[in-house]
């Protein structure tokens, strides 16, 4: 009986083992350590960091891809939105709001500022990797993010990505702001810095909406058409360009995170041939 009970709980035992390397995909003889698998994790989103910036800091590595390119921030294009809803209604009024370049001005100055910080992003995101604490690398190792509060369905290709940007973009956007409002304040090259042409669309919109308030004809036909058009109330698109610019980055190291998760050994990377390697095999 006793002989019967100890080989019973060792087949126990040795079916979770094994169950618990299937659900892994990691093999037991792969000799994986943890330590491997949080250097290896470390290192893809070092060399998707490496990528990133370097697409992202050359002249339209924003504005020139529709992915990457950052819009107009909510508060404009709503705003855009009603100048273009009203004027239909009222085509005598296009005449106050013939500023169209202007909102292009504003999106073309965040892009261009949002390209040159970048080149300036690298070591900020060297070092929250660096001094990343990865808590469950075989997790994510094996496409899943433990910092997400819910689960998502299925393998998640860019899981390291997400969960670094899950646990390091708060504090990223305190060291990167003063980088992305240097930039916003430069003329980059169009003959304004982002923040000029931002005060410019706004006391544009205000002083068309002023003109046409104050005179009695043009105020009448603008309270009847049922359409209204608000007044620019943020005076500053620091705190908007920096999240859409980080957005980006994180975007762009998720992509070179799937493209090693796919094919780990088109890296001279022993590390990463070593981890992704074993979940690729698998």
């Amino acid at each position: 009986m006793k002989h019967k009970f100890t080989l019973f709980f060792a087949t126990i035992i040795s079916l979770f083992y094994f169950t618990s390397c299937e659900i892994l995909n990691i093999d037991p003889d792969d000799g994986l350590s943890t330590a491997e698998v949080v250097q290896g994790l470390k290192r893809a989103l070092e060399i998707g960091t490496d990528s990133a910036t370097n697409v992202l800091s050359v002249v339209d590595g924003y504005y020139g891809n529709p992915l990457m390119k950052i819009p107009l921030p909510n508060e404009a294009e709503t705003i855009r939105q009603q100048i273009n809803n009203l004027t239909s209604q009222v085509p005598d009024l296009s005449l106050y709001f013939n500023f169209d370049n202007k909102f292009e001005d504003v999106v073309e100055s965040i892009n261009r500022a949002a390209e040159e910080s970048a080149k300036e992003a690298k070591p900020i995101f060297f070092g929250a990797i660096d001094s990343l604490s990865i808590d469950d690398g075989w997790k994510i190792l094996n496409g899943e993010n433990p910092a997400q509060e819910l689960k998502s369905n299925g393998f998640d290709s860019i899981a390291a990505t997400h969960y670094f940007q899950s646990i390091t973009q708060n504090p990223l956007k305190g060291i990167y702001s003063p980088k992305i409002d240097a930039q916003l304040d430069k003329d980059l090259g169009l003959g304004f810095s982002a923040n000029e042409a931002w005060r410019s669309l706004r006391n544009s919109i205000n002083t068309a909406l002023n003109a046409i308030e104050s005179n009695m004809l043009t105020n009448i036909a603008y309270q009847n058409s049922g359409y209204t058009v608000n007044r620019i109330q943020e005076e500053s698109i620091g705190d908007y360009a920096t999240e859409k610019a980080l957005n980006g980055l994180f975007i762009k190291v998720g992509a070179e995170e799937k493209k090693i998760r796919q094919n780990p050994y088109d890296w001279t990377v022993d590390i990463i041939q070593k981890v992704f390697g074993s979940v690729a095999e698998n």
